[in-house]
C-alpha cells in the first residue's frame, strides 16, 4: 500500500507540476502580444503537439548575418517558470553559441543564473535575436562557446563575414525553405512552421485581402517566401 501511495502522490505532483507550466507557458505567449515582447522580424507559434514546444522563424535585417531566415526551437521544462526553456536551432547556422552537433543555443551567457521573477519568454527571444548583432558577438566569451571554431574566426573579422554570409545563403535555400523532410542540425523533429511560394498575382490577392499597400513590381521576382503552418 505504501509503494501504491507513493506512486500516486508522485503522479498527482507530476501532473501538478505540469499543469502549472502550461499555465505559465501560455500566459508568456499571450504576453507576445504586447509592444516591445516579440522581437520585429520574428514569428512564434506552438506547436500543435504540445503547449510546451514553440517553433519559430527569425528573419535578420543587418549585420553578419544579413538576410538570413533561420528555425528555431523553444522547449519548455516541466519546472518552468522555475528553470529557463531551451533554444535549438533547426537551421545549420555557424555561429559561436549555436552547437554545430545539434543546433543547441547557449542562454546561459545571458542568463546566469535563471532568475524566474525577473526573467521571461521575450527576454529570451531578444536575447536570440541580439545574439546576431555584432556588438553582442563581440562580447561574447571563449568559456560560453559552443562552437569554438566559430568564436575563433571571430577575431579575423572577413573570414568570420564570409561564412556567416554563407550560413545567410544556406538559410534562405529552397531546400531549407521548402522541403519538410529537409535534414535540420541533431535531427531535430520537422518543425511545425513551414514557407510555400507565391506568384506575383497570389501575393497581390493576399495583400488585398489584408488591407495592404501595393508594392512596386520587383523585376525578376518569381515568387515570395510565406510562412504558413503545418
Amino acid at each position: 500500500m505504501t509503494s501504491i501511495s507513493r506512486s500516486t502522490s508522485t503522479s498527482s505532483t507530476n501532473n501538478s507540476t505540469n499543469a502549472l507550466a502550461r499555465a505559465a507557458v501560455a500566459f508568456e505567449y499571450a504576453s507576445l502580444k504586447q509592444r516591445g515582447h516579440c522581437p520585429l522580424g520574428m514569428y512564434i507559434i506552438p506547436s500543435p503537439e504540445s503547449l510546451l514546444v514553440w517553433d519559430a522563424a527569425f528573419f535578420v535585417h543587418q549585420g553578419y548575418y544579413e538576410d538570413s531566415i533561420f528555425k528555431f526551437r523553444l522547449t519548455f521544462p516541466s519546472t518552468y517558470p522555475n528553470h529557463p526553456p531551451s533554444v535549438q536551432f533547426i537551421t545549420d547556422v555557424f555561429h559561436p553559441l549555436v552547437s554545430q552537433q545539434n543546433g543547441k543555443f547557449n542562454l546561459a551567457s545571458r542568463f546566469r543564473p535563471w532568475r524566474p521573477k525577473e526573467h521571461h519568454v521575450f527576454d529570451v527571444l531578444h536575447w536570440v535575436k541580439a545574439a546576431f548583432k555584432r556588438q553582442a558577438l563581440d562580447q561574447i566569451k571563449d568559456f560560453d562557446c559552443l562552437n569554438k571554431e566559430a568564436f575563433r574566426y571571430h577575431e579575423q573579422t572577413s573570414s568570420f563575414a564570409a561564412l556567416a554570409k554563407q550560413s545567410a545563403l544556406l538559410s534562405q535555400s529552397p531546400s531549407a525553405l521548402f522541403e519538410k523532410d529537409h535534414p535540420s542540425m541533431g535531427g531535430v523533429a520537422r518543425d511545425s512552421l513551414h514557407f510555400r511560394k507565391l506568384k506575383p498575382a497570389q501575393l497581390q490577392e493576399y495583400r488585398a485581402k489584408l488591407g495592404l499597400s501595393d508594392w512596386e513590381d520587383t523585376p525578376g521576382c518569381e515568387f515570395i517566401y510565406v510562412l504558413a503552418q503545418s
